[in-house]
């Protein structure tokens, strides 16, 4: 069918006129795909109408099928399943699906449902299911646990899934994947063989992305399960935006530039180069990495310009719901100046007036630099915006390092998770709690999907064992008999048990979370129950920008008042750091190269980019103590001082590899001589200090930095054990083998760690080769260890040069591991005090 002929174009056409919009040409190249009842990815730019791309296609197909009565027909059932990751995007995109719906006077009704949509309002949505229903993936399993499940979808037309390149590579992804599968399968009789005929019909997936390294990939796993109606890859099309978004960098340097620099305390002192920035644009988002550094910005920009009060909010995942919806609402409306977040503001929602971003501190990841630079001039043709803000001077190398990556398009990959067993369990009891499932049937959907095309038919029997029977290990006791059969249905008709698991649905694994209200009354936000541990009435913190004083904690609940204390102590949540990205640390290493070279001329100054010329002091003092590493060499340095005995080694590969390879090399050395250390690790480099001289030197330095027996050594070196114990928490959780308890009666961190490690050595005692257990060493091996980029990076070592020097003193390199080595032990203000003491001993003239 040929889109332009259609009615459906004819109308949207008319109405985008009327607006003076003219679409783009892979808005309609994907229109005309949804027309043909084809499936694919969209790929384009932050603020350049992917939403539209595919919800305008939906309402084009829908009055090319009803072009007479399109606009009076209601009560059609669900046309349009719409997944998003976040809570934050639902809102805004239900809103601007609204306004079309109500300007081409369609009856079309828009749902929102996921954790905060009330329970009238989901009990409206099952009486009468809106044509558009906009969900989260645990929402949607949750949709999957309801009686008569299969009703609501058997109208369905088109799923979209939000910012796919968000949700691959993450157990939320897997969920998705296995409600597509699922879906899809509905309409498909497994007794039968597919018919040629019927290739496309039924529903099309469209996947919506930003820019990712392996585009390819992640088409072919968000619609592996549509291979289960008989299509091939071929018949998956991907429909890419040529459209040239212009992005300006800017660097906010520092007056004076440290030569010993350490991390995070650069930040807060640029805060009034800050100030005119953001009164100079309309709009000003400042994206900070971790919650708790954006509750101390949010007071320093207001303390540096008191009349920012009242038009400055702030915004991250731990405030209250109603405060976060009032920021969003007032950002799309204008009339904020600024709003200080974190994460929660990093995906598509469209705040037009947004004209300028500010990244504090270094983001870590080119797809997220961009992601975050895309929120400003989010409209098409207009220039993206961002200032990047060092939290220490070496971060501006990384400045240089994104503005050349982006250059050349060198976006991170997210790699697909292959066989969670765990989100398989929870799937399974999901559908056990609804109508049940046969085995046999919803095993072909399953394997049609990628995570699980590969999984073998004794991991399947293994898998039905477990939820049937608690499996070898647990099946003396009845609470892990969850799912019975009969007559070969899997079902679960225990109440008590299907209440739990649906109170469970989900991925995200946290720290159990404190709610925290006022005395009197009146809700604030919520913080992890480990952070309120360590504190007494009458301790001051701060939340949400505002001030607080611990009261006590009665039936889950943190009381608080406000106080006026001139200090408070800043909430921290766990797991706020983001390790480099594999691409941004390979084009790190290249700008060394870049700060290494030579000035043009003597006197002339230099040819280099303004974000290496500032920091050529530094780079002039580094070399003179030490050396500046090029691309294919790994400089390490031995250091003696009072501590003891300093060994620096900076690959720059982020702070998860330098910690498996810190434990490593300590392995191998104790194997030369019997030796001790302790370890201290940033994203640039590692520190390993003992009282005994490290025998490290040119004889054997490409033997302890070989990836000879590897895996071997990784096991040997770290404590797996202990590790996998912490990893099996959450993978017991999510396989529904821990109860979290109900809500405001949640079970305490270390109950639950108690109960996984006793579950862990059960297994490791009784079932060896359980598939949890087996889940667990791989998730430290493959996310905690880095295990591949480890070995790549030891590869790459092999074939390049390794520098020893012995420098006299700390370098600028190594000052901020070794400050990051003092954390543990000392407080903010005794670390600022005695990080001053080094720099100025440090400082004293060596030329």
């Amino acid at each position: 069918m040929e889109l332009k002929s259609t009615e459906g174009y004819r109308v949207i056409s008319k109405w985008l006129a009327a607006k003076d919009f003219i679409p783009f040409a892979f808005q309609e190249e994907t229109w005309q795909h949804i027309v043909n009842k084809k499936s694919g990815l969209v790929n384009a730019p932050t603020g350049c109408g992917k939403t539209f791309s595919v919800f305008l296609g939906a309402v084009i197909n829908f009055i090319n099928e009803h072009p007479k009565d399109y606009q009076t027909k209601n009560k059609n059932g669900l046309q349009l399943l719409w997944i998003t990751p976040l809570r934050a995007l639902a809102k805004d995109i239900g809103r601007a699906m609204e306004e079309v719906i109500a300007e081409l006077g369609m009856n079309w009704q828009i749902g929102i449902r996921n954790g905060d949509t009330t329970i009238a309002e989901r009990a409206k949505q099952k009486r009468n299911v809106p044509e558009v229903l906009i969900i989260t993936p645990e929402s949607l399993h949750l949709l999957l646990a309801q009686k008569n499940y299969p009703d609501v979808f058997k109208t369905l037309q088109i799923i979209a899934v939000d910012e796919w390149h968000e949700l691959l590579g993450s157990k939320r992804g897997v969920q998705v994947e296995l409600a597509l599968s699922r879906i899809i399968g509905l309409s498909i009789d497994n007794s039968k063989p597919t018919k040629k005929a019927d290739f496309h019909s039924g529903v099309s997936v469209w996947g919506i992305s930003a820019t990712i390294g392996n585009l390819g990939e992640a088409r072919e796993v968000l619609l592996s399960p549509l291979l289960q109606k008989g299509l091939d890859q071929k018949d998956f099309v991907t429909v890419s935006a040529k459209i040239d978004k212009p992005i300006k960098i800017e660097s906010i340097f520092p007056d004076e530039i440290e030569k010993y620099p350490w991390a995070g305390h650069l930040g807060i002192k640029l805060v009034e180069k800050v100030i005119p920035i953001i009164m100079e644009s309309r709009t000003t988002l400042i994206f900070i990495n971790t919650r708790g550094m954006s509750e101390m910005w949010y007071q320093a920009l207001l303390n540096a310009c008191p009349d920012l009060a009242g038009a400055i909010a702030l915004h991250h995942g731990s405030i209250e719901q109603d405060l976060r919806f009032w920021v969003e609402e007032n950002l799309h409306t204008g009339n904020l100046k600024a709003v200080v977040c974190t994460a929660s503001l990093d995906l598509g929602v469209d705040f037009r007036p947004v004209e300028t971003v500010i990244q504090v501190g270094s983001p870590k990841g080119v797809a997220r630099f961009l992601q975050r630079a895309g929120r400003s001039g989010h409209r098409p043709g207009e220039v993206s915006k961002i200032y990047f803000l060092p939290t220490h001077s070496l971060e501006l190398i990384e400045a240089a390092a994104l503005k050349d990556s982006i250059a050349i398009n060198l976006i991170e990959s997210r790699e697909p998770r292959i066989l969670c067993y765990d989100v398989l369990i929870q799937y399974l009891s999901t559908l056990a709690i609804s109508d049940g499932f046969y085995p046999e049937n919803i095993l072909k959907e399953i394997r049609s999907s990628y995570c699980y095309r590969d999984i073998t038919d004794e991991e399947w029997q293994q898998i039905l064992n477990f939820v049937t029977s608690g499996g070898v290990a647990l099946q003396q006791y009845d609470d892990y008999k969850k799912v019975e059969i009969i007559d070969g249905l899997y079902k679960i008709n225990s109440r008590r048990i299907a209440m739990r698991h649906r109170m469970h649905i989900g991925t995200i694994v946290s720290d159990p979370m404190l709610k925290v209200k006022f005395l009197g009354g009146g809700y604030v936000g919520v913080i992890e129950e480990w952070f309120i541990a360590g504190m007494q009435p009458g301790d001051v913190f701060t939340l949400a920008g505002r001030t607080l004083e611990f009261v006590m904690i009665k039936d889950m609940t943190c009381i608080v008042r406000k106080s006026n204390a001139k200090k408070s102590r800043i909430p921290s949540w766990q797991g706020g750091r983001m390790p480099l990205s594999a691409n941004l640390g390979f084009m790190l290493r290249k700008k060394f190269d870049e700060a290494a070279a030579p000035k043009s001329l003597p006197g002339e100054g230099t040819s280099k980019e303004p974000e290496l010329a500032i920091l050529q002091s530094l780079f002039e003092l580094q070399e003179y103590l030490s050396h500046i590493p090029k691309q294919n060499e790994l400089l390490i340095e031995q250091i003696e001082t009072k501590d003891g005995f300093h060994l620096f080694v900076f690959p720059f590969e982020g702070r998860l590899v330098h910690e498996a390879m810190a434990a490593v090399l300590a392995y191998r050395l104790s194997r030369i001589k019997p030796i001790t250390f302790s370890f201290a690790m940033n994203d640039y480099g590692f520190e390993l200090l003992s009282d005994q001289l490290i025998p490290l030197d040119n004889d054997n330095a490409y033997r302890l930095f070989s990836s000879n027996n590897l895996f071997e050594d990784i096991q040997r070196s770290v404590n797996s054990v202990e590790m996998a114990k912490r990893k099996f928490r959450d993978i017991a959780v999510i396989g529904g083998l821990i109860f979290q308890g109900f809500p405001g009666e949640q079970k305490k961190a270390r109950h639950l760690q108690s109960s996984a490690s006793l579950l862990f050595n059960v297994f490791s005692e009784y079932e060896p080769n359980n598939l949890l257990l087996r889940q667990a060493y791989n998730e430290v091996m493959e996310q905690q260890m880095e295990e591949q980029r480890l070995r790549e990076m030891l590869e790459r070592i092999q074939k390049g040069k390794i520098i020893i020097t012995y420098p006299r003193r700390l370098t600028p390199f190594c000052f901020p591991i070794k400050v990051d080595s003092m954390r543990e032990d000392l407080s903010s203000e005794k670390l600022e005090e005695r990080v001053k003491r080094m720099q100025l001993q440090l400082g004293k003239s060596i030329f």
